[in-house]
């Protein structure tokens, strides 16, 4: 009778360990999944940086970098500590798992506090660019960051494409009759905003609220 009770607490602890292992190895996937999107956004991204008010959207990259990176090393950790069975790495697995989920529940209440105040900021400052810097001397990398964000995310405008009616440059005899920049446009061709119609240009489609929106995504990537 003793010698069964032995044998079933063996298959216990080895279905733990087996248990545990794949429960890690998720983990450490999807620590290398919010690292990879983290450099990617760098990489891919880093040419909206200028049309933001602050470097928000270049934390939010660096944040994920870093979680990815921890998390990835955790993992690690869990790893050597299950196929070694040492109670001590295992000890230290799981109050570094304990330690990312209490500031990853800190971060994320933050992150909830403060999105509506981001957002406005984000929506005000990219309004302001358009109206003062688009197509303004010394100002190219603003004005090539802004038509690739309309291309990319097709929208027009930080609010809709009426912004522009307030654009220095919309107003100014460089604009050639244009009512919105060429970016607007479904399919860009020569002085194509010089028609404002639907048909024509991105009018639903919010650029400002994409923004938010994807720092909102990645903040949700981490936190969530």
């Amino acid at each position: 009778m003793a010698h069964y009770k032995a044998e079933q607490d063996d298959w216990l602890l080895v279905y733990l360990k087996y248990l545990l292992f794949v429960f890690n190895f998720f983990f450490w996937v999807g620590g290398a999944a919010v690292m990879a999107v983290g450099v990617w956004t760098l990489v891919e991204k880093s040419g909206y940086l200028s049309v933001l008010a602050s470097s928000t959207f270049a934390a939010s990259a660096y944040i994920l970098i870093f979680a990815g990176a921890l998390v990835m090393v955790t993992g690690f950790l869990g790893f050597c500590a299950i196929v070694r069975e040492d109670r001590s790495c295992l000890s230290t697995y799981f109050c570094l798992l304990l330690v990312i989920f209490l500031v990853e529940l800190v971060a994320g209440v933050l992150a909830h506090m403060y999105y509506q105040r981001l957002s406005d900021e984000l929506k005000q400052h990219l309004t302001r660019t358009l109206a003062e810097n688009y197509r303004q001397p010394g100002a190219a990398d603003i004005t090539t960051s802004v038509d690739r964000l309309q291309q990319d995310f097709k929208c027009c405008g930080s609010n809709s494409s009426a912004d522009w009616q307030h654009s220095a440059y919309i107003l100014s005899q460089e604009a050639e009759g244009r009512r919105v920049p060429d970016s607007c446009c479904k399919t860009v061709v020569a002085r194509c905003g010089q028609r404002a119609h639907p048909s024509n240009i991105y009018k639903v489609e919010i650029c400002g609220m994409v923004l938010t929106c994807c720092l909102h995504r990645r903040l949700q990537l981490h936190f969530y």
